[in-house]
């Protein structure tokens, strides 16, 4: 990694730090909109295991352990993992949920073939860089099941935020000290080489509004990890 992705990584760190500490309500307690889709599907493909990377205080772990998942939530945060176990707690499935402490540039802390669905809302679209998200999926890849699906979603070049702000170079823009990595939908079809893409369905979400893409994919029952 370079001086200056390091620098950025760890300022979205502080960051993301001091937001679940002050605003340990920011993206509220119930489920976003693509977990729920992704509920969905990863229940018509008979899974019964997700990790959920970039969980935050955890709305959307919540809900996939409420529905009859296992669920190991993972983020950088350990003040939102917290957040998240608390919850947990309080809502009788504490028991479906696992949470570790992990940076996304890191291997994921998983063995092969071991987990049937993974989850991403807006993680994908952090402070990464394009080779740091090329190497996250191929992680992604190696964990996975064969068969097992790939939800995520992220923010794209369509965005009314893309171009403004403090500009960090490959598509990275920064405003209000958060940091994004807005998508051409090139880089979508580069990460879902060698899956069976299903979908990429364009929405929007809260209030400016963000424009973003969901993306669900799935490894060949036949795939192996390279």
């Amino acid at each position: 990694m370079k001086d200056s992705e390091q620098d950025l990584a760890d300022a979205q760190w502080r960051h993301w730090q001091g937001t679940y500490s002050a605003y340990p309500g920011m993206y509220g307690g119930g489920p976003s909109a693509p977990a729920l889709h992704a509920s969905a599907v990863f229940r018509a493909a008979g899974a019964k295991d997700v990790v959920e990377l970039g969980a935050g205080h955890g709305g959307d772990a919540l809900h996939f352990a409420g529905a009859g998942f296992t669920v190991l939530a993972t983020d950088f945060s350990a003040t939102g993992l917290e957040q998240l176990e608390k919850a947990a707690r309080e809502q009788g499935v504490a028991e479906r949920v696992t949470t570790a402490v992990h940076d996304v540039r890191q291997p994921l802390p998983l063995p092969d073939d071991c987990v049937d669905a993974v989850f991403a809302h807006m993680l994908l679209c952090m402070a990464l860089s394009t080779q740091e998200i090329l190497r996250l999926v191929n992680e992604v890849r190696r964990v996975l099941r064969p068969g097992g699906t790939l939800v995520y979603t992220v923010r794209h070049t369509g965005d009314a935020h893309y171009g403004t702000g403090i500009a960090h170079g490959d598509d990275i823009y920064e405003r209000g000290g958060f940091a994004v990595h807005f998508f051409p939908r090139y880089l979508v079809d580069a990460l879902a080489d060698g899956w069976r893409l299903e979908e990429v369905h364009p929405f929007e979400e809260g209030d400016l509004p963000r424009c973003l893409w969901r993306v669900t994919q799935v490894l060949p029952p036949s795939a192996q990890f390279l």
